[in-house]
């Protein structure tokens, strides 16, 4: 049975890869059939759908689309939440046949829940149909979405049983249908429900709720009486539902915006604010979450320094002067228990190359991490400035970055005990001091966010990483591994050396819309690998150094992970070509006794 699932798995993303490697023209008709389909009553389509363009890419800057590439009309996701749509669910949505992610929660959309919808969406890890007016059974169907790691349907007017079909769903994680108008028992699902997930349900029963109870025989009164009660309570039901779904529509069809600080998720910390933060050093005196509210501005979105997949972080400053970076996680599964044992873990991990982790706090259903302030922000942000200016950095700074980060991978790889694959590894997870001394962040949180099976990989259980960092043999072997953590930093590396972007490459030539990784590669295979390098860099005496440091990163790249270094060989091999700059005076890197081959790095060095 495992043998078959993996078979079925392997197959279904060979699909979805024969699906991605050539575009067509059905993403396009299928945001078309969307926009046909939906009453746009604020009007966001039909200001930012604009069909009237044929440049490539063109839909990926439509209002509430990602892609998969900036430059090609293949849609990732579609986030269409708060739009003030209403409709039915738009079957057009099936032309999409590369989405992963679906949001079409708090809007105004009714009718059932399609019966076929694992045709429609089949490769949907997120659905999220929350806050609207659907209404009829859950479908059964969903149980064929099998790379479903979240499914959201509170907020509706659904009916019936959950299907117990879908406990056969496992890869999913998050399962919430609170405040429908759900009966029966809860299947057993092979995660843990929480309350609120199901609350609201005046007619489900069992765990994490109340027993079912059995029924025994009632007298013709006891009968009665239940029949008038039952129905007292069902009127006064419909009439909550009815006044909350006209409350949800008279707040649609307000200015979309109705959260301007965006922060409006503080208000359900109301009455913990008194909590402390647990602390992991006195670096920071002891504080309590009411000092995190306003050392953020109750976490004000103008705080925002940088987000990502595993959450949002924000800049606070303390009464007496102190910055802080608060990260508010993206929901994670784990009990309050799983998750303090795992942040005293993560807190006793230090190195001179991660970012400290000073402490956190769990409120609610909020996890909040605190961790020392960066003043110089992101390498991400350094190399490729929004304001496109021509900000160079000097070559000793880049190898400078890239050694340092090399050490810290390197660390969490071989010497960190217990050992830790990154798994999200770019540029923007690369903060730099007030000394520019590389620090890395989210060390450790993969496994918070998603506490499944590690031989799962990140590609079916929604875990992209950032596109164009992910290492080639995911898609297929379904292993996160030590040698993708090394090819998503070889493109950190191709960044430093050629100061482009990982998925848009503005030296290529015209017509040209792969990955910096597959540039690299065109220019290798025809004799040209020097013209990748920053002309920033060349003719300032340091042609071979740079040419060096390219070559490194080339190697970290290689398609085949066992003809990539290891992280440790890496940082050897930056180590060697810094030499001269004295960057360290010390060596915390052991040597791993799986590594070593001293005529393996000595031939990288040399190679030219």
């Amino acid at each position: 049975m495992v043998l078959h699932s993996r078979v079925f798995v392997l197959l279904v993303l060979l699909l979805l890869g024969c699906s991605l490697s050539s575009a067509t023209d059905d993403d396009i008709n299928c945001l078309k059939s969307i926009k046909a389909s939906l009453e746009d009553t604020l009007g966001y389509l039909n200001s930012s759908w604009n069909f009237n363009n044929n440049t490539e890419g063109y839909i990926c800057r439509f209002t509430g689309i990602d892609c998969w590439h900036p430059d090609e009309n293949r849609v990732l996701n579609i986030r269409l939440s708060d739009m003030g749509l209403k409709g039915e669910f738009p079957q057009g949505i099936v032309k999409c046949k590369s989405m992963t992610g679906l949001d079409l929660s708090s809007n105004m959309l009714y009718g059932s829940i399609p019966p076929n919808i694992s045709s429609l969406i089949p490769y949907v890890t997120s659905l999220d149909l929350s806050y609207n007016n659907f209404s009829g059974d859950i479908p059964k169907n969903l149980a064929n979405c099998s790379f479903i790691n979240i499914l959201n349907l509170d907020h509706n007017n659904l009916t019936g049983s959950i299907p117990p079909e879908l406990t056969l769903l496992n890869r999913m994680k998050t399962f919430t249908v609170a405040a429908n108008r759900l009966t029966g028992q809860i299947p057993a699902f092979n995660f843990s429900l929480s309350a609120e997930s199901v609350a609201n349900n005046p007619g489900l029963c069992g765990k994490p709720l109340d027993p079912c109870v059995v029924t025994t025989k009632n007298t013709k009164t006891g009968v009665i009486a239940g029949a008038a009660i039952g129905g007292v309570t069902v009127a006064a039901i419909g009439v909550v539902i009815g006044l909350f779904f006209y409350q949800r529509r008279l707040s649609a069809m307000r200015k979309k915006d109705d959260d301007p600080d965006g922060n409006k998720w503080t208000k359900s910390l109301k009455g913990v604010k008194g909590i402390q933060v647990s602390m992991f050093g006195k670096v920071v005196s002891r504080m309590r979450l009411s000092d995190l509210l306003k050392a953020t501005n109750s976490f004000h979105k103008n705080n925002i320094i940088g987000s990502g997949r595993t959450g949002t972080m924000y800049i606070g400053v303390l009464e007496d002067g102190t910055s802080l970076m608060i990260k508010r996680l993206q929901n994670s599964q784990h009990s309050d228990k799983e998750f303090s044992s795992e942040m005293a873990t993560l807190g006793s991990v230090k190195h001179r190359n991660l970012v400290p982790l000073l402490g956190f706090c769990v409120a609610k259903r909020e996890r909040l991490l605190v961790y020392r302030f960066m003043a110089n922000g992101t390498l991400h942000d350094n190399l490729h400035p929004e304001d496109d200016t021509n900000r160079a950095v000097e070559w000793s700074l880049r190898l400078k970055i890239g050694l340092g980060a090399a050490k810290g991978f390197a660390w969490l790889h071989h010497n960190c005990n217990p050992r830790i694959l990154h798994r999200n590894i770019s540029s923007k997870c690369i903060l730099l001091d007030a000394d520019f001394e590389p620090k890395i962040s989210d060390f450790g949180l993969a496994r918070l966010m998603n506490p499944v099976d590690t031989h799962l990989s990140t590609f079916v259980n929604g875990e992209f990483g950032d596109l164009g960092y992910v290492a080639p043999e995911y898609a297929r072997t379904l292993v996160a591994t030590p040698k993708g953590d090394v090819y998503s930093f070889g493109v950190v590396l191709l960044e430093l050396v050629t100061g482009e972007r990982p998925t848009h490459v503005a030296k290529a030539p015209d017509g040209f819309k792969g990955s910096l990784v597959e540039w690299i590669t065109q220019l290798s295979n025809d004799g040209k690998l020097h013209d990748a390098i920053d002309t920033s860099l060349v003719g300032k005496g340091v042609d071979t150094e740079v040419f060096q440091f390219l070559k490194v990163a080339c190697n970290c790249v290689l398609p085949p992970p066992k003809e990539r270094p290891t992280m440790f060989e890496v940082y050897q091999l930056i180590r060697a070509i810094g030499e001269r700059y004295n960057f360290t005076t010390d060596d915390e890197i052991l040597m791993p006794s799986d590594s070593g081959n001293v005529d393996y790095l000595e031939e990288l060095i040399v190679a030219k």
